[in-house]
């Protein structure tokens, strides 16, 4: 089972193609983070995304375990603590994709949250190989709209931008993905409620 880094020490705590750099306008994002709680599809669709474009992507729980970026580890919780504050000294002046569930924590110019019904979310992280406990617990997460909450509160609503990825094709959400970083979005939150999971 991966390791996936969970909590941290900061006190603040369209079609099947997807689109291009070469389609982009002058409202190119330099900076975008992909996040959502885990399991939503980030990895896959910004995997599927490097193909069509020049921007780096960095996969931001890898660099976390590579440069030892965190300051313990959560034996109950089988992850790592993140210390965002050495994360974004780590990253610098970045540019670029950043993915990962705490990418919402690192300034950037927009943030695309990606979204999947709880239940679903469930039985992929159970397909994964995280215990009955820790699905629930993402997957409860996911119905409170907690990343969400976290991303507007960060950078405003008017940065951010939430993609449902249930039932989609990884080169849909990519193609979503890429019209945000080109400024062929608009940014949108609230239009995905996942609360019936919780008295279900």
């Amino acid at each position: 089972m991966t390791e996936e880094p969970a909590t941290t020490t900061d006190p603040t705590m369209t079609d099947d193609a997807t689109t291009t750099d070469s389609t982009a306008g002058d409202d190119v994002a330099e900076t975008l983070v992909v996040t959502g709680t885990p399991g939503t599809g980030k990895t896959t669709a910004t995997e599927q995304l490097a193909g069509d474009t020049d921007a780096e992507i960095i996969h931001l729980n890898d660099a976390i375990r590579e440069f030892e970026l965190y300051s313990e580890r959560d034996a109950d919780r089988d992850s790592l603590v993140t210390d965002l504050d050495a994360v974004r000294e780590h990253l610098g002046d970045w540019h670029g994709i950043l993915e990962s569930h705490l990418a919402h924590h690192v300034d950037a110019d927009r943030v695309v949250v990606l979204r999947c019904e709880p239940s679903e979310l469930e039985t992929r992280l159970r397909d994964r190989g995280d215990s009955d406990a820790k699905a629930r617990e993402n997957a409860e997460s996911e119905a409170l709209d907690v990343v969400l909450s976290e991303a507007v509160d960060q950078h405003g609503s008017d940065s951010v931008y939430e993609i449902d990825t249930t039932d989609r094709e990884p080169s849909e959400v990519a193609a979503e993905i890429a019209a945000v970083r080109n400024g062929d979005r608009d940014p949108g939150v609230g239009d995905v409620d996942f609360t019936g999971y919780l008295v279900g």
